[in-house]
């Protein structure tokens, strides 16, 4: 059993276990009271079909996994989303920070690229609301950088900003927990 702390930084690989942590987290927390709540905050957007299809699919198995928690849908706008939906009594799933990066460096409409110092602002600003939640908050997050420097100025940008980013919410977190083969490593703990 997992225990539920203020802020918790979940990262990994590409099916490592990461949102399964998350829910669980989330599962408890509804578990333990009638008056608690879960939030999650999806980042996600599906530009072409195979995205739309894994996007369904993850809510119809988080349905059945964690009954009673609400999705809101927020690409851009997280640290206000964390803001306005942080309560004592609720638990916020932020899932995933990589995919909201994304979202920011690589959008859909190329005149709304935001450039680093932007990219650092947005992180600050989500850490702020970190600092700042009432309630607990769960984040989650792909580790990537431990692979070849890719090839590609946008995609080494890419790695660059998600690596400061990781870091900026690990020293944010109370703890953060690396996943890797569905399995939990506790990075840092300050319970």
């Amino acid at each position: 059993m997992a225990e539920i702390v203020r802020t918790e930084f979940v990262l990994g690989g590409q099916r490592s276990g990461k949102s399964r942590r998350a829910e669980l987290l989330a599962r408890q927390w509804l578990e333990a009271s009638p008056a608690h709540g879960a939030v999650l905050v999806a980042t996600g957007q599906a530009w072409d079909a195979e995205m739309h299809e894994r996007i369904a699919r993850h809510q119809a198995d988080r349905a059945v996994r964690v009954p009673g928690m609400v999705t809101v849908e927020e690409p851009l706008a997280l640290a206000g989303a964390v803001r306005q939906h942080s309560a004592a009594h609720t638990l916020i799933v932020v899932d995933c920070l990589t995919l909201w990066l994304t979202n920011l460096m690589m959008p859909a409409d190329p005149a709304t690229v935001r450039d680093e110092t932007a990219v650092i602002a947005a992180g600050d600003e989500l850490c702020a609301a970190i600092a700042d939640a009432p309630g607990p908050l769960v984040l989650v997050g792909n580790e990537i950088g431990l692979g070849v420097i890719p090839m590609g100025r946008e995609v080494r940008a890419f790695v660059d900003a998600l690596g400061r980013l990781n870091q900026q919410v690990a020293a944010a977190c109370n703890r953060v927990t690396l996943m890797a083969a569905g399995l939990p490593l506790t990075l840092k703990d300050r319970t």
